[in-house]
């Protein structure tokens, strides 16, 4: 067990000091939390080395994901970014400053505002995706394809058993 791995250090400890206590999530979950602020740090130096903001990013590869004509509803885009109207609305300003997406005009008595990648934002968001994902695949390339598979299913159960929690269904 190395010093930075300290959860089943924690877990034993617990199991010690009161017999009986469920300690068998400290191992997953301590870990999670660990694995989660080095991969947040990771990114975060990658993201700055790229020379991208993560709030241009994610507006971008929403746009990129929508398909061809890469354009979405200004609405859309904030469900999509899981952000706020007004959040959706500083973003696509600060990329169009940038020449990476344009606002299309409503169409006559529509009020819904389209954002589109422009060629530039495109070209943008392709390097930058390419160069992120590159690098986070080496970060997991520790594990078997198999092992990237399996963890990959086992959070997705995880995740899901979270959001119904959240959202007030305990499973």
């Amino acid at each position: 067990m190395s010093a930075e791995d300290r959860a089943e250090e924690i877990a034993r400890a617990w199991a010690r000091e009161q017999p009986g206590l469920p300690v068998g999530s400290i191992g997953i979950l301590t870990r999670i939390w660990q694995a989660a602020k080095l991969m947040s740090d990771e990114r975060r130096r990658t993201l700055a080395a790229i020379g991208i903001d993560a709030a241009t990013l994610d507006l971008l590869s929403t746009l990129r994901r929508a398909g061809a004509p890469y354009r979405l509803a200004t609405r859309e885009l904030a469900a999509r970014c899981l952000v706020t109207a007004g959040a959706v609305t500083q973003r696509v300003d600060r990329a169009k400053r940038a020449g990476l997406v344009e606002r299309l005009a409503p169409a006559p008595g529509s009020r819904t505002v389209l954002v589109e990648l422009t060629p530039a934002g495109h070209r943008e968001v392709e390097r930058a995706v390419g160069l992120l994902l590159g690098h986070e695949q080496s970060l997991v390339e520790v594990l078997s394809p198999a092992q990237q598979e399996d963890l990959a299913r086992l959070l997705a159960v995880l995740l899901a058993s979270l959001r119904q929690r959240a959202a007030g269904r305990a499973p």
